[in-house]
């Protein structure tokens, strides 16, 4: 038996990709509902989907519904955008970056000192580097070094100079773009897994190449379909859930598991169960801290700095903006000081950035008619004892603030519904160390190699697999994390 830690998304692929070979799965999730960061809630006729709300990389999805042989029509249906998103500049500017590179390209070249061809060759670089590491650096363990001796790894290692690990993010955009729009443009990108421009490595321009080389999507229905087409298919898999069920402890016995011990959360019974495997879908710092009493935990992984987190309002907004598309980003005057804020000062920024994803732009039903539900989130540190309640008031003054001058309307007037996500809920609802939203932050060159990895090397039958772990936060990587888990499981049978 493999029991499963968690019912996040990595933890529900690790069960597909286990499942599908024929091994028995039980997969314990101390919350109501599956999906971790990926859920959903309803408020006053309106739908929000709680979490992550960018889907790129469907071939992933695609991928687990192949080894389970199965028809993903049945499951899960998306489409592609025509825009990635809408970006509103501090000096007015508006930029809509289309799917369309070619469209994309003129739009740059008419709204901003760059020409068309320079956002190309950029995209192209971006695509290069993807190709050069990503089987190297995300689909495989770094943690085992027979993978340091493959052909492809050796390729990659001897085109290290062309991949910009050695210049901040920042350093590689200003030596491509003079336009400083583009530059703050393409500085984002650090954000999709929380990090800091002006410090993580330039390797991460790579990170465009998700969007505009593989494309932007909508699932039908909204995010949440993700959790729930996967969660249906391992269930029809034979894979068993648990739902209101907390692991309290991994049984560790002579440096192997032995078993877990399990709370139920209705009747508040413990009981122990025999394990073979464990694979923990839990934040890493949280598994060594409150599931494995008495094992040494790797010090020098967890203690490295946090992620960005995340202040997020819920507002279900009685009018419509057809502005505005599904995502929409507002960026700050003054970048550098918002990550000086957020990194060095663990506070928030005077002018953060906003993100605005809108569902009903897409799936009508999201919210009332000429009405939107609009996900409004900015990045704060991760959570270290700050006043959040203070701070809370303090974004969503500035918050109301920009949007109205910049859409011209009384924003605050026209909000229905309210709820509000902080770094404190993020890391009571999903055990994540400090909130932080993508585990370990990326803002040391040598991040890759310092997220723990998918195995544990003390204990024998203990895997890891989600954000915290080898490679990385977000949608993609969280999948990728359950395949490299289970491939390492399946090498060891």
């Amino acid at each position: 038996m493999i029991h499963i830690v968690g019912a996040g998304i990595a933890g529900i692929a690790a069960a597909i990709r286990l499942a599908a070979k024929g091994q028995n799965v039980q997969v314990w999730e101390g919350n109501a509902y599956p999906g971790g960061k990926l859920s959903e809630f309803s408020s006053h006729g309106y739908r929000f989907d709680a979490g992550p709300s960018l889907f790129t990389m469907p071939q992933y999805i695609e991928e687990l519904f192949e080894l389970a042989q199965r028809n993903i029509q049945n499951y899960f249906t998306y489409s592609q955008l025509d825009v990635c998103a809408h970006y509103f500049f501090a000096d007015g500017t508006r930029l809509k970056a289309y799917t369309d590179l070619h469209k994309f390209a003129q739009e740059v070249e008419q709204n901003t000192q760059d020409s068309a061809q320079s956002l190309i060759n950029y995209l192209q670089k971006s695509q290069r580097k993807y190709a050069l590491t990503h089987r190297v650096f995300l689909e495989q363990s770094l943690h085992q070094p027979k993978n340091f001796l493959t052909l492809q790894t050796l390729k990659s290692i001897a085109q290290t100079y062309s991949l910009d690990i050695f210049q901040s993010l920042d350093a590689v955009n200003k030596a491509h773009f003079k336009d400083p729009r583009m530059v703050q443009f393409f500085n984002r990108y650090a954000t999709y897994n929380g990090s800091d421009p002006y410090q993580t490595s330039g390797i991460m321009s790579m990170i465009p190449h998700f969007e505009f080389g593989f494309g932007t999507y909508f699932p039908q229905g909204g995010m949440f379909q993700i959790t729930n087409s996967l969660f249906r298919l391992a269930q029809d898999m034979g894979v068993v859930f648990r739902f209101e069920h907390r692991v309290t402890e991994i049984v560790i016995q002579g440096k192997q598991v032995q078993g877990i011990k399990v709370l139920n959360l209705k009747s508040n019974e413990t009981k122990e169960l025999a394990a073979d495997h464990v694979f923990s879908n839990m934040d890493v710092s949280a598994t060594y801290k409150h599931l494995l009493p008495g094992q040494k935990a790797p010090t020098k992984i967890l203690e490295q700095p946090k992620s960005s987190s995340g202040i997020i309002f819920y507002w279900g907004v009685k009018n419509s903006f057809p502005e505005l598309h599904l995502h929409n980003l507002f960026f700050s005057d003054n970048y550098p000081a918002e990550f000086e804020a957020i990194f060095e000062h663990q506070d928030l920024p005077a002018s953060p950035t906003i993100y605005l994803n809108i569902s009903s732009k897409e799936c009508p039903m999201d919210a009332p008619p000429n009405s939107e539900n609009w996900f409004v989130m900015i990045n704060t540190p991760p959570n270290s004892g700050q006043d959040w309640d203070a701070l809370i008031q303090q974004a969503r003054t500035f918050v109301l603030a920009r949007l109205s001058k910049v859409l011209d309307r009384d924003i605050g007037s026209l909000i229905e519904t309210e709820a509000v996500l902080d770094p404190r809920t993020i890391e009571s609802r999903t055990q994540s160390a400090q909130g932080a939203l993508y585990g370990n932050s990326s803002n040391n060159r040598y991040a890759a190699f310092l997220r723990h990895a998918n195995f544990s090397k003390n204990i024998k039958n203990l895997y890891f697999c989600g954000g915290s772990v080898h490679p990385g936060g977000g949608i993609p990587l969280c999948l990728l994390s359950a395949k490299v888990a289970t491939d390492i499981f399946f090498e060891r049978q």
